[in-house]
């Protein structure tokens, strides 16, 4: 197997008669370019809607390894967002040489300035900016938000409903909605165009939770499927965490027996203490650790947590569909679901083995429901030990089912 590239060896690499490219085994697409003068600098090579793409980071040595490795994982966590780095990168070099896209009513320069103003405060604002990047400055970016029609939001929304993302298309015009609002609000638009505009589509609340028996067959994919997914689903099911708090999990969090988040790390901006179990000790005791600067606990490079969830998810489902049908020796088919109905699954468990719904919801680090308003203003009793005895009974339910 090849070794990383270290910075001792970036630097005693030679040029030769035409421009080579060296790979970092370290991080998938990540090259080292070698010019015949020379000169070294970093590319990342990926695909993007079905064409091969190349993206040049920096020159060497102003940019390091480290800093490289950082800067290529940046760009894939764009890529696993939908979003194309390199194209990215073109506009943004466009509008820097340009001076004369002076025209502040462009729409993705006023977007760039919800952003700064108003996204930038809120704990969702970087999803926002992603959805409107995505959707409404790749098809209006250039234009004058003046000139953006209610006819061009209808359009817009239609597409995307059309393309089989209905509830995609909600979000967009819900964050549509609120950066309009914005140019109103700044004096830049007279009037909202998606004044009047409805939702597209309407959305059935997901109750999609696992049974017992896919508790059992999930679990035993996740071990077929091999780290970091093991590690990563297994905690998943057992704590009933947010995926992204999961991945993010550091070595520095973890203290006497307890997931120690702090209120940059969740939704609700909350410091949440999470108490492991003892098979949630075992499982990330278990998992191999890849040395990690930045201290992740799951990661497959060392510099970034982990990535490509989507695919992960359709490996694990098809392991599930394989062992359920060897186990029953006959068809079966497990209806869709997604990480974030473990949650679900853990709180729909733990409200059958009964535990209070109060309990669940400190678990789960909600502030709505029975935790919301006067509540959550006057009681400030963290639950820690309702909490540490529910993930004890929750997982030695678990644990039940994989040994029955």
């Amino acid at each position: 197997m090849a070794k990383a590239l270290t910075t001792k060896t970036v630097e005693a690499l030679k040029p030769r008669a035409t421009r080579t490219e060296v790979p970092d085994p370290a991080l998938t697409g990540l090259y080292l370019v070698v010019q015949p003068s020379g000169v070294k600098s970093w590319a990342l090579r990926y695909r993007f809607a079905g064409k091969t793409k190349k993206l040049t980071l920096g020159r060497w040595p102003k940019m390091g390894l480290g800093a490289a490795r950082s800067s290529a994982s940046e760009a894939l966590e764009k890529i696993e967002m939908g979003l194309d780095p390199s194209a990215e990168k073109k506009a943004q070099k466009a509008a820097q040489s340009d001076t004369r896209l002076s025209n502040q009513n462009l729409v993705k320069t006023l977007i760039d300035q919800f952003d700064k103003r108003h996204l930038s405060r809120l704990k969702s604002g970087a999803q926002t900016r992603q959805v409107l990047e995505r959707f409404v400055v790749s098809a209006w970016g250039e234009r004058d938000v003046k000139t953006i029609t209610r006819r061009d939001i209808l359009d817009l929304l239609d597409d995307i409903v059309d393309s089989g993302r209905a509830t995609t298309a909600n979000r967009v015009k819900a964050h549509l909605s609120k950066f309009l609002n914005w140019c109103v609000e700044r004096d830049i638009l007279d009037i909202s165009p998606a004044l009047g505009v409805k939702a597209p589509a309407k959305e059935v609340s997901r109750v999609r939770f696992f049974s017992d028996d896919e508790i059992r067959w999930f679990w035993l994919a996740c071990e077929r499927a091999g780290e970091p997914w093991e590690a990563f689903g297994k905690t998943l099911l057992l704590t009933g965490q947010r995926r992204q708090e999961v991945a993010r999990m550091t070595t520095a969090e973890l203290n006497d027996h307890t997931w120690h988040l702090s209120g940059d790390r969740t939704k609700n901006g909350r410091n949440h203490d999470v108490p492991l179990s003892s098979a949630v000790a075992e499982v990330l005791f278990k998992k191999a650790q890849i040395d990690s600067p930045s201290g992740f606990v799951f990661t497959t490079n060392g510099v970034s947590p982990i990535q490509g969830f989507s695919q992960a998810k359709k490996r694990i489902a098809r392991y599930m569909n394989e062992i359920a049908e060897a186990e029953r020796n006959e068809p079966v088919e497990i209806p869709r679901w997604g990480f974030h109905d473990l949650r679900r699954t853990v709180a729909t468990g733990m409200a059958r083995i009964g535990i209070p719904v109060r309990v669940t919801e400190a678990v789960l680090n909600h502030v709505s429901g029975t935790g919301g308003g006067i509540v959550a203003v006057y009681q400030r009793h963290d639950y820690a030990e309702e909490k540490r005895q529910a993930l004890n009974a929750w997982s030695q339910y678990v644990i039940d089912l994989i040994e029955a």
